[in-house]
Order: structure tokens, then C-alpha cells, then sequence
């Protein structure tokens, strides 16, 4: 060991605007040799964490500090002993943004160090949970010590829970998830999730049973409904839109319908008003309007609006496709949907029918319910769900009144949509569909 006069002393360098953080985590040991802009603590504010790095090479001597300790600049973090490898740098903290709030990212608080970043180590065999997203991975609550970790064992950390402070990742999550995958191997067309088989059961045994053979529509239907529920993260946001003038507009544009009209089965439902307002909320909120592109790196926005429309059939669910439904007036949209509803039961949809959708409506208005779970249709990253409207007393600031309500269920992806925009689109939504004469302009 040097001599105490070679000892230096590590501090907490500028971390921006806060008084104070919190240590969360010790990434150093007296003893260990370290280089230039390695990691030695962890540290953590209500907005962002950051993880301060070595000066300069060394031996730690010994460490100052203790897990939940409050540190601000220039507090003494541990004693160095240097190894003069190296010169000394500046010292500047590696910020990484704490999870975000639904309603608002949460901003980073202090810069990014002017240092070339680390390399990541490659693996020289394939690791059993090498399965990463780069976007789930990127948003995950980690420190970067524990990304570096994480991609050392090829694990994607959006698929592994946090323990930690606030959910955040530690190495023990990273261990725990990796030992999982080993012990019970990995699922089957479930992007890296481990799913248990389905148990085999003779059903016969408790009383009589009749098998009946899926249909192709519902294997293809049950085959994609489970690749988008495991693999895209699901919210679903429920409003309410007041449609008392938008159905007697409705009615009176039924009634005024030639007979012509009429004869080719044209009719005007609340469907075809549901269409338009969702191009509105297109319009209004873009990023509804978009894919991720197969890497999950890049978002595609797109400047057309097609709306499909899932149609029930004896054979299983369909979802066609109204396609430009912005160059289409309430009138050619509600005959488009009496074609393609009945080419649906007559099982005579082409594949490029059912092409091309920007998003979905689901509407289960006819049937019943009042709120349900619809499943985002794979590349979109939004669907409506509309259940049965009904006549709901609704205070005015002076006396409760009768008003027609329907209930919206919108579901979407949330590696792409924020909470604060899912409820931004079911409130445009409310609007657009009480202002009625606007959705005939």
C-alpha cells in the first residue's frame, strides 16, 4: 500500500441543479482497481439518476459512503490510491432519466459527459436470453452499470421486474430473470417469455363433451390476437362521449336517404360518424397514426387514413378496411360499410381489403357491454372499442338532465403512446362526437 500522502480524495463533482441526492447504490470496494471514467456510485434525485465515475485510475483505499447517504457536490465519495496510469480527467456524472411519470417525461438534469462511451463486451456464443429489444431495453429502469450487466448476458431488460427503489432493475433482477429462463427453458413464439404449456385434459371424464374444429379464420385470428397481446405492452383508457344531438342527426340523415340509397342497402349508422371523428383524432394526435418498423428503432408516420373495422362472422372475426376515409363523405363511408360487412359474411374479403389500416374500431354497441379490453391490431398501435350507448342522467350545473352516453374503451401501445396522449384521444374523441354538425362538414 502507498503511503497516505498518495491517497486522494474522490469527490462528488457538479451534478447540476440539485441541492442534494440520494446514494442508491455502491459499485466499488476497498481494493479494487479501477480505470478512468469507471463507475463508482450510484446516486438518485426525484427526476434523474446518475452514476458518478472515477477521476483517474487506481486502487480504492476505502469507501466513505453508505447506501442511502444524502450527497451534494464536492462531498468525499472514497480515498483513491492512483495508479498513474492515467492522467486525471474531469469527472462528470453519466445521467440516466429516472421512469417517467404518465403525464410527462421526466427531464434529464444534468449533461452528458464529453467521453467516448464504453464499449459493450461481445459475447462470443449465443446466449439462451440474447432476445433484446433495443426500445423495451432502452426504457427500462436500470442503472447504466446494470445495462452493461444486462447485455453482457444478452437479457432484454424490458422483459425483466425491478425490485428495486421505484422498480428499478438491479443486478439481483438480472440474475433471477437469467436462472428463470435456464430452469424452465423459453416459451415458443412468445418474443422470449416463458409460458407453461397447456395442460392435457380428458374432459370426458367429468360428463359428455363434443370437439368442434376451429375454423381457419379463428386459428389465424387466435394465432396473431396472442403474438400482439404478448408482445406489445397494452393500456386501455375508458371515456364517455355525449351523443344526444349525433344520434338524432343521425336519424335525420337515415330518413333522408334516397330510395335509391336505401334499395342498395345503404344506412346510416354510428359507425360511419365514428369513422370520421377517429380521422379527426388521427389528425389531431399523429403519433396514433404510425408503426414501429420491424427493429422497434424507428417510427413510421403516415400521411394516409384508412380505418378497418372488425366485423363478427359465423366463421370468427375479420377486420376490413375503409380505405381514404378522409376524401369520403359520412354518406359513401356508410355504403362502403354495408359492402364490405356483407362481402365479410359472404367470405368473399380480399386480402388487400383488409390491407393497409391506419387503426381500428371494434364496436360491440349492438351486442351489450359497457367498457372492455379491445387488442391493438398489429402494426397499428391504437384501437377503438365502443360499447352500447345508453341515456345517463348528467349534471349541468344546475339540475341532472338526460343525455345519450357512449362509452369508449381505447386501447393502444404504450412503447409508442404516453398515457397523458391516450387520454388526450379518447377526449378529443368526446368532443368531436358531441359536435355533431361538425362531423358533416
Amino acid at each position: 500500500m502507498a503511503k497516505d500522502s498518495l491517497v486522494k480524495e474522490v469527490v462528488i463533482p457538479d451534478i447540476g441543479d440539485f441541492d442534494s441526492v440520494e446514494v442508491i447504490e455502491i459499485l466499488v470496494e476497498a481494493g479494487d482497481s479501477i480505470a478512468v471514467e469507471d463507475s463508482l456510485i450510484s446516486v438518485e434525485s426525484d427526476k434523474a439518476t446518475m452514476e458518478i465515475p472515477a477521476p483517474e485510475a487506481g486502487v480504492v483505499v476505502e469507501v466513505k459512503v453508505a447506501i442511502g447517504d444524502q450527497v451534494s457536490q464536492g462531498s468525499l465519495v472514497l480515498l483513491l490510491e492512483p495508479s498513474g496510469d492515467a492522467p486525471a480527467v474531469a469527472a462528470a456524472p453519466v445521467v440516466e432519466k429516472s421512469a417517467p411519470a404518465a403525464s410527462q417525461p421526466a427531464p434529464v438534469a444534468a449533461p452528458q459527459p464529453a467521453v467516448q462511451p464504453v464499449a459493450q463486451p461481445q459475447q462470443l456464443s449465443p446466449s439462451p436470453t440474447a432476445s433484446i429489444n433495443e426500445v423495451s431495453f432502452a426504457r427500462a429502469y436500470a442503472s447504466p452499470s446494470v445495462r452493461k450487466f444486462a447485455r453482457e448476458l444478452g437479457v432484454d431488460l424490458g422483459r425483466v421486474a425491478g425490485s428495486g427503489r421505484k422498480g428499478r432493475i438491479i443486478k439481483e433482477d438480472v440474475k433471477a430473470f437469467v436462472k428463470q429462463v435456464l430452469t424452465q427453458g423459453m416459451g415458443q413464439g412468445t418474443g422470449g417469455m416463458v409460458v407453461a404449456p397447456m395442460p392435457e385434459i380428458d374432459f370426458s371424464q367429468w360428463g359428455e363433451v363434443e370437439t368442434q374444429k376451429l375454423s381457419k379464420i379463428n386459428k389465424l385470428t387466435g394465432k396473431f390476437l396472442h403474438r400482439n397481446w404478448v408482445t406489445i405492452p397494452h393500456v386501455t383508457q375508458f371515456d364517455q362521449a355525449d351523443i344526444t344531438e349525433l344520434d338524432a342527426l343521425r336519424k335525420t340523415m337515415a330518413a333522408d336517404l334516397s330510395d335509391e340509397q336505401k334499395d342498395k342497402g345503404s344506412k346510416i349508422t354510428m359507425l360511419a360518424f365514428l369513422i370520421k371523428a377517429v380521422v379527426s383524432g388521427l389528425r389531431e394526435l399523429p403519433r396514433f397514426n404510425s408503426s414501429l418498423d420491424a427493429s422497434g428503432e424507428n417510427l413510421i408516420l403516415k400521411n394516409y387514413f384508412n380505418v378497418g373495422i372488425a366485423v363478427d362472422t359465423p366463421d370468427g372475426l375479420v377486420v376490413p378496411v375503409v380505405h381514404d376515409a378522409d376524401n369520403k363523405s359520412l354518406v359513401d363511408i356508410a355504403a362502403e360499410l354495408g359492402e364490405i360487412s356483407q362481402k365479410a359474411r359472404d367470405k368473399k374479403l380480399k386480402p388487400s381489403d383488409m390491407q393497409g389500416g391506419c387503426m381500428t374500431i371494434s364496436s360491440l354497441g349492438g351486442i351489450g357491454g359497457t367498457q372492455f379490453t379491445p387488442i391493438v391490431n398489429a402494426p397499428e398501435v391504437a384501437i377503438l372499442g365502443v360499447s352500447r350507448h345508453k341515456m345517463t342522467p348528467v349534471w349541468n350545473g344546475e339540475s341532472f338532465e338526460p343525455r345519450l352516453m357512449l362509452p369508449l374503451s381505447l386501447s393502444y401501445d404504450h412503447r409508442v403512446v404516453d398515457g397523458a396522449d391516450g387520454a388526450r384521444f379518447t377526449s378529443f374523441m368526446a368532443q368531436v362526437l358531441a359536435d355533431a354538425n361538425g362531423l358533416v362538414k
